[in-house]
């Protein structure tokens, strides 16, 4: 007696989420629950979770309309969900930054785990992307306007704990005033080689001003590193307007349009 043969079953492939709107919707989770947990820890009204919940939004509807039809997904793709999610974060932890009212030392300490979370999921997107072959200009283009933003958001938190003189906003300017020099002088908007350089010395800003946060950190030693990680952020500016006022030519684009950061 023979064997019927068995027609193997394909295999299930299933999806968390199908569409970018449903990335988008998503997210609205853990932002709320990120929110009311950080007006929790520094003492402020629920109500104060729309300052999150209202850029998100926003956030939201320009990835949709600026996704690119042919982005591969589904969805955002793996490495925009990552950076989406690492939005959730950045934006709650902002919010303090741009409300009046005193942020206690517990605050701080929730601010510094928050903005440690971010700038560790910075290190992951990217590469999440390449190993999943979802890389592209426009994922590149997010995750930098997410790591510009969480600077401005830091240099702003640092100011208002009297730890630095108003200085300090320069490391979370530089990079819009580079973008408004390039409104006024085209020539700033020239394409400019990937180099190592940048990505390093934004996370040395990141990771500068997250320290300078801590209630440990004394206020002489938080000048000193903010200084410094400044005085390497005007540096690496100005590295790249020379070489862009010089007539440099454009080159390749990378390959690994993820790894391109300004700074």
């Amino acid at each position: 007696m023979s064997q019927a043969t068995r027609t193997p079953k394909p295999p299930i492939v299933r999806e968390t989420s199908s569409s970018p709107s449903g990335d988008v919707a998503l997210g609205l989770l853990p932002l709320v629950a990120v929110s009311l947990t950080t007006c929790w820890m520094l003492a402020r009204p629920t109500s104060h979770v729309l300052l999150a919940v209202a850029p998100y939004v926003a956030l939201g509807a320009l990835l949709l309309l600026r996704l690119p039809p042919s982005h591969p997904g589904p969805g955002l793709g793996p490495g925009n969900r990552l950076t989406l999610a690492r939005a959730t974060l950045v934006l709650p932890l902002a919010a303090p930054a741009f409300m009046p009212g005193v942020v206690t030392g517990t605050g701080y300490w929730w601010l510094v785990v928050l903005s440690a979370i971010a700038l560790v999921l910075d290190a992951l997107d990217g590469p999440l992307a390449r190993r999943t072959e979802t890389v592209s200009a426009f994922g590149a283009r997010f995750d930098m306007e997410l790591d510009a933003f969480l600077l401005v958001a830091l240099s702003v938190l640092l100011w208002r704990t009297g730890k630095a003189g108003s200085w300090v906003l320069l490391i979370g300017g530089l990079r819009y005033a580079f973008v408004l020099g390039g409104i006024l002088w085209p020539r700033l908007r020239g394409e400019l080689p990937p180099r190592r350089r940048r990505k390093v010395i934004c996370a040395v800003q990141g990771i500068v001003l997250v320290v300078g946060l801590a209630p440990v950190i004394l206020p002489a030693l938080a000048t000193v590193i903010a200084a410094l990680a400044l005085l390497l952020l005007v540096y690496s500016f100005a590295v790249d307007t020379w070489w862009l006022a010089a007539g440099g030519i454009s080159l390749r684009p990378s390959r690994n349009p993820s790894n391109v950061d300004a700074a």
